[in-house]
């Protein structure tokens, strides 16, 4: 007996298929960020695959919310390094009433190296039209 649900690669092309009319319209440096929150989502499609009880749009969002956390939680780092190279203070403003005061970062990743993050990423490709698909 064959396959009864479509494997995430192909659902994941279909997905970024759906969405190229909507690309089309964005301005040049909206769709290059759209090409690279793709790009991000793809290198999670293994993982993906044990996700199967999401759609498969909601398994793209979420691995481009996990691409976009790490660069975050890379930027924090930074950002500490950088205060405490320059020997500045955590916070000189207040913070608003009722806020959480941001997590701290484990002391140790304020001394290593960043972890390596591919920020030239390779631009998603135009895919070619198959026979199948009208082109």
């Amino acid at each position: 007996m064959g396959r009864t649900l479509p494997s995430i690669t192909n659902a994941f092309l279909h997905e970024q298929q759906s969405l190229a009319r909507f690309r089309r319209a964005l301005r040049r440096t909206d769709q290059r960020a759209l090409d690279d929150l793709l790009a991000a989502s793809r290198r999670h499609l293994a993982a993906a695959a044990y996700a199967s009880h999401l759609l498969p749009f909601e398994i793209m969002l979420l691995s481009m919310l996990v691409e976009e956390h790490k660069q975050v939680l890379d930027l924090r780092i930074e950002l500490e390094r950088l205060r405490l190279r320059l020997g500045l203070e955590d916070d000189a403003s207040p913070a608003p009433a009722g806020a959480e005061p941001p997590p701290s970062l484990p002391e140790r990743a304020l001394h290593e190296d960043p972890p390596p993050y591919d920020t030239e990423a390779e631009p998603v490709p135009e895919r070619k039209r198959k026979w199948w698909a009208g082109g």
